[in-house]
């Protein structure tokens, strides 16, 4: 068979695939609840656990990201920590701690909601690890929420990289979340990402189901 005809095939089963989903009222997309992580820099990292420390991979995640058995303890400004704070890996570039608006609200700290890694006049933390202690004067958010998608997925769901949607859950709460961000890339798996404060006021769980409106 021709790659022209594949191809061609293929387009119509990603738009069959999307007319059913605006037949039946959006497209579904399973939720991942996110708890608070920081990703750090290798130089922080050999701060926080030693000379020349390398991170240990716990769980496998999306896009090449890993839960790492590595913990630390953040501290904000009413001097009080939230402890046993999960490191992602791969190292980053710069470092950041993404938190709940609880977290925030207990750690004293004005944490922007941002896309992750827009980390430019965020709020500061204290980061405390088993062999020191470092401070990132900004660094500190609340992730904005977002779904990570698949070209596939993108183009069935009728969304590209950077839109803006709204999501409805249509449990026995019926939240909407507004201003959920697409977020692209071959690497990605079909998921939501909201934080622990989003999960319980919606009453929603990781693995539940929502759906695109707009």
């Amino acid at each position: 068979m021709e790659q022209q005809t594949v191809e061609m095939i293929a387009q119509l089963v990603l738009q069959t695939i999307n007319q059913m989903g605006k037949e039946s009222g959006g497209y579904q997309v399973p939720v991942g609840v996110s708890a608070r992580h920081i990703h750090l820099t290798q130089e922080h990292v050999e701060v926080l656990f030693g000379e020349g420390y390398k991170l240990t991979k716990k769980k496998e995640l999306m896009g090449g990201q890993y839960a790492c058995n590595e913990t630390v303890t953040v501290v904000g400004l009413k001097l009080r920590a939230i402890e046993n704070v999960r490191v992602l890996g791969p190292v980053r570039k710069a470092s950041q701690l993404e938190i709940s608006a609880t977290d925030a609200m207990k750690l004293g700290v004005a944490a922007p909601i941002r896309e992750s890694g827009n980390v430019a006049g965020s709020a500061p933390v204290a980061v405390v690890g088993p062999k020191g202690v470092i401070y990132l004067q900004e660094g500190c958010i609340i992730a904005m929420r977002h779904i990570h998608m698949s070209p596939a997925d993108a183009a069935a769901a009728g969304v590209r990289d950077g839109d803006i949607v709204s999501v409805k859950a249509d449990n026995e709460r019926g939240t909407v979340f507004n201003q959920v961000k697409i977020r692209v890339n071959e690497s990605f798996t079909l998921e939501m990402h909201i934080d622990t404060d989003e999960a319980n006021a919606s009453k929603i769980k990781t693995g539940d189901k929502v759906t695109i409106i707009k």
